[in-house]
């Protein structure tokens, strides 16, 4: 071999978009090139505008750019393939240089740069191979009139200081349009399409430097000429025997080895406790947190077997997280995850404690909140609303384990809106010490009790722990034998090394209790949290650092959607940031503090949302079946005319139960449209669209969403929580934030194409 062969990330991504056939014959040109560089049939040559870029042909009309980044020790030349590009696409003005931030190789392609923008700034791009027969030359147009720039607050040095390619800052201060911008960065290094689309989002400009510039800066100024060393800093592929298989996986492979810098850094980054990455949907928490169990798992020294937990709130999801860590790492390393959610976790520690024939039924809150309810009515009680009354044992008493009456009169309610006074509390505990004993006689435990429970059994267990390691400190750190190989053994060390949760906004108060309990709070990277508070569909209010998880100075938040175009993400926001209301709604950040969406944006288009109003419910399904139809036929064959199932690609998402059932049964019968309703274990049936309610959707992406139903009085449910806007006031502000996340996950699970009606008078959510 006299060559070696790298890919450079965006190249690679180009790969995956080109026809097999040209996939085909880049294999055998990387296989020529390595053997022979300077082979006459690969026509290779430098580009008159940068001498460090060079052209070779691919086939007739594709080419590779390449830049030579030194000789290897074994006397190879090094190359990195920066571009793989249609012939008429090569320009002379394409540059590649160092970045004087990250000290990584950057490309700068301006071929894909509107002409407008060019223009304003005096660029002229010549074909790298002209025609045979050039066009004649096309009439200068009249100079456009002038229109603010769209980063028209800073200037230069600003944009340098940040980042941004060299090449790229004149053009960027002179784009006018969001339009005008997304032509800029289609091609631009990573740094500066982050950057400037932070900027554009409205980020602060000191944000922008810690969130986005200082995590990848380098802590000395590069070398501006030394390609090799900025080669080394530079994520490639290197491309050998195996590359065919690299690039056949296209997308699903970028996933599994590509993160971005930011996601990088979070998932690498050793922590001294507990830490948490926050962001809006479709930012990839979840791909960190999968990477983040990789990358622990990788670390740990052989012979462990599962001392990672990977964890989260429902079944379905801790179903798709177990599959999609199994396709990112090797079996070896899947080994040693234990992956369940909560509830099963809680279920596991309860049945290790609990005599055979001794434990109880688990029910659901709704169950609870019936036989509440039963005894207000038999008692006459109507200080406290049902609702009221299981919340604040749920949340406080259970979630605080609060033993005894006078533990309750000092118990922190932090998120319960009202305050309640001493005599308040304690008739609040009467009725509850009521309520429980009639679950007691009834044999049943709701599962926030159970979770409760587990909590105890745990923290009992780590307590046991602790004087064990105390005892043995004591003696002089000698190994105590234990003859008794069933109960002791247990408490010798703590259940897992490491503790991933996903989804971490939906836990219980006593769920962060048991998970605090089951790792070493004196060791590194015991935890790590992804959530997003904007997404709480449930009603449990924490504040970490009062449940002994202190993510203080530890906690990261990531901007960028990969999930959801543009055009759906405006609307999306305007649901939970209603600026143009004069509204002004604030989510926690799982602690004490408030959490944001600010430069929360996306990098994809697609078409804006379509809002339909109807008279009636019926009209309302009539159009859906319209629409459903519509989005099956174009689904059904791709761009080259191939035939495509579009089973899976479409769902329906609708406010409750009842209108899920009135849904399926009029697209069967009217409509000719087969259905599978989404159940907490997943889809049930094999129709072609999902139908589901807003809790459903959690976690889940479909190409194209309707979203029906959405009319006031039903977004929220009027008949619910309007009866607390005077009794409660906080509690009707939880319960207003509550259904906006709901709303607000819904529309972020489309990806290209986003449907909302309603009939009669609109959600006041929708930003319409």
């Amino acid at each position: 071999m006299t060559a070696r062969l790298s890919l450079y990330r965006k190249a690679e991504q180009e790969l995956y978009k080109l026809d097999r056939s040209v996939k085909a014959q880049f294999y055998d040109f990387c296989h020529n090139f390595r053997n022979n560089p300077d082979l006459p049939g690969l026509r290779k040559k430098k580009l008159k505008g940068d001498s460090r870029i060079w052209s070779a042909r691919v086939n007739q009309d594709y080419r590779a750019l390449l830049t030579p980044t030194g000789v290897n020790a074994d006397g190879a030349e090094s190359w990195l393939v920066i571009a793989v590009r249609h012939r008429k696409d090569v320009y002379e003005e394409l540059q590649v240089a160092v970045n004087r931030v990250t000290g990584e190789i950057e490309f700068v392609d301006l071929a894909v740069v509107g002409d407008s923008a060019l223009r304003r700034v005096g660029i002229t791009l010549t074909p790298a191979e002209p025609e045979e027969q050039a066009p004649k030359p096309e009439a200068v147009p009249e100079p456009e009139p002038a229109a603010p720039a769209l980063l028209s607050a800073y200037d230069a040095g600003q944009l340098r200081w940040l980042g941004v390619a060299e090449q790229l800052i004149d053009l960027a201060l002179t784009v006018t349009t969001s339009a005008e911008l997304d032509q800029l960065v289609e091609s631009a290094p990573l740094l500066s399409k982050d950057i400037l689309y932070g900027l554009a989002a409205g980020m602060d400009i000191d944000d922008v430097r810690n969130e986005i510039t200082a995590p990848v800066k380098l802590d000395q100024q590069p070398d501006p000429d030394d390609f090799a060393t900025a080669f080394s800093r530079t994520k490639v592929t290197t491309v050998d025997d195996a590359v065919r298989a690299v690039i056949e996986e296209g997308d699903f492979r970028a996933w599994k080895v590509f993160l971005h810098p930011t996601q990088e850094r979070i998932v690498h980054r050793h922590y001294k406790g507990p830490a948490r990455v926050s962001g809006g949907p479709g930012t990839g928490k979840t791909i960190v947190a999968l990477h983040r169990v990789k990358q622990l798992a990788e670390q740990l020294p052989p012979g462990h077997n599962k001392p990672i937990l990977l964890t989260t709130f429902t079944k379905n999801l801790t179903t798709d997280l177990r599959l999609r860590l199994a396709s990112l790492v090797e079996p070896e390393l899947l080994a040693r995850v234990d992956i369940a959610h909560i509830d099963q976790l809680a279920a596991r520690v309860l049945g290790e404690n609990t005599a055979p024939g001794r434990g109880k039924q688990r029910v659901y809150d709704h169950v609870a909140l019936n036989e509440m309810r039963q005894l207000l009515a038999e008692l006459d009680d109507r200080r406290w609303e049902p609702e009221f009354l299981l919340e604040e044992w749920e949340q406080v008493i259970l979630g605080q384990s609060v033993p005894t009456r006078s533990d309750y009169f000092k118990a922190r309610r932090a998120g319960r809106g009202r305050a309640l006074t001493r005599p308040e509390r304690n008739h609040i505990w009467k009725l509850i010490e009521q309520f429980t004993a009639r679950l007691d006689k009834l044999g049943v435990e709701t599962w926030g009790q159970a979770a409760e429970r587990a909590a105890r059994f745990e923290i009992e267990r780590a307590a046991k722990i602790r004087a064990r390691r105390e005892y043995k400190e004591k003696i002089g750190g000698k190994d105590l034998i234990h003859r008794d190989d069933s109960s002791g053994m247990r408490y010798i060390g703590y259940r897992y090394r490491h503790i991933v949760v996903d989804e971490a906004q939906d836990l219980r108060p006593a769920h962060w209790k048991m998970l605090r309990a089951m790792a070493d709070p004196d060791q590194p990277n015991d935890m790590f949290v992804a959530g997003d508070t904007h997404q709480r569909i449930y009603d449990h209010q924490v504040a970490l650092g009062a449940l002994g998880v202190n993510i203080r100075g530890r906690a990261s938040r990531l901007t960028l959607s990969y999930r959801t175009t543009k055009e759906i993400l405006a609307e999306a926001l305007r649901v939970v940031d209603p600026k143009s209301k004069n509204e002004k709604v604030t989510y926690d950040d799982l602690d004490d503090g408030t959490d944001t969406l600010a430069g929360y944006r996306s990098v994809l288009h697609g078409p804006k949302p379509d809002f339909n109003r109807y008279d009636t419910w019926d009209d309302e399904l009539a159009g859906l079946a319209t629409t459903l139809s519509t989005w099956r036929e174009e689904l059904s064959t791709d761009e080259k005319g191939a035939s495509l199932d579009p089973s899976g690609r479409i769902a329906v998402c609708v406010a409750d139960r009842d209108m899920v059932s009135q849904t399926m049964y009029y697209l069967a019968t009217k409509a000719g449209i087969t259905c599978a309703e989404l159940t907490k274990d997943g889809p049930k049936g094999d129709g072609e669209v999902h139908v589901g309610t807003m809790h459903r959707f959690k976690g889940l992406e479909y190409q194209r969403l309707a979203i029906v139903g959405a009319s006031d009085g039903i977004i929220p449910r009027t008949s619910v929580i309007e009866r607390y806007r005077t009794e409660d006031p906080p509690r009707y502000e939880r319960e207003q934030r509550k259904a906006r996340s709901l709303l607000f996950v819904a529309t972020t699970r489309a990806r290209d194409a986003l449907n909302i009606s309603w009939h009669g008078k609109p959600s006041p959510y929708l930003p319409i």
